[in-house]
């Protein structure tokens, strides 16, 4: 199965570019909520182009071995989620866009705190059927590229930095 062996300097890339878009959408986020945790290290860097302070949440979907559960399920909430979320507006981050279960999920318990309006952003987005929606709430979608229905490695996943970054640096060169 072919993967994508994405670096560090893509990621930073990539973030830069969300929020470059986030900014010129309009959209001005009070705060960015981290998926974890895959979400963490592309808040913490939209964060350096926002300004905006991070909250995070932990959500399974997947199980030890990779594989997708029925439902994602909240490993870590926001303490205090009525009282930083009420009335503010949140931009909701992501690494990957795959069935969209997870930011379905995270998106609906958001919603439950009443911010004034939820965006969405996530590093890549998998061109394939979704199993979850997107809730019409959500007029904002930023996805900073589109990518096919393949495994994607992340740097922060790497049990081996060198030879990540190798596979990373073989497929820029198309071998």
């Amino acid at each position: 199965m072919e993967k994508y062996f994405f670096t560090y300097e893509d990621i930073h890339k990539t973030s830069l570019d969300i929020a470059a878009r986030v900014k010129a959408s309009g959209f001005e986020p009070d705060v960015i909520v981290a998926i974890g945790s895959g979400g963490f290290i592309p808040a913490r860097i939209m964060r350096t182009f926002l300004g905006k302070p991070i909250l995070a949440v932990g959500v399974a979907y997947y199980d030890s071995e990779d594989k997708p559960s029925d439902l994602p399920r909240k490993v870590q909430w926001i303490e205090e989620a009525e009282k930083k979320l009420a009335g503010r507006r949140i931009l909701l981050v992501d690494e990957v866009d795959d069935s969209r279960t997870t930011l379905e999920y995270c998106v609906r318990e958001l919603m439950r705190h009443k911010p004034s309006e939820i965006a969405v952003a996530v590093l890549h987005n998998k061109l394939k059927e979704k199993k979850g929606s997107i809730p019409a709430e959500v007029l904002r979608y930023f996805a900073g590229r589109e990518i096919e229905d393949r495994w994607v490695c992340y740097p922060w996943d790497a049990q081996d930095i060198d030879a990540h970054m190798a596979s990373a640096a073989a497929a820029a060169r198309g071998s």
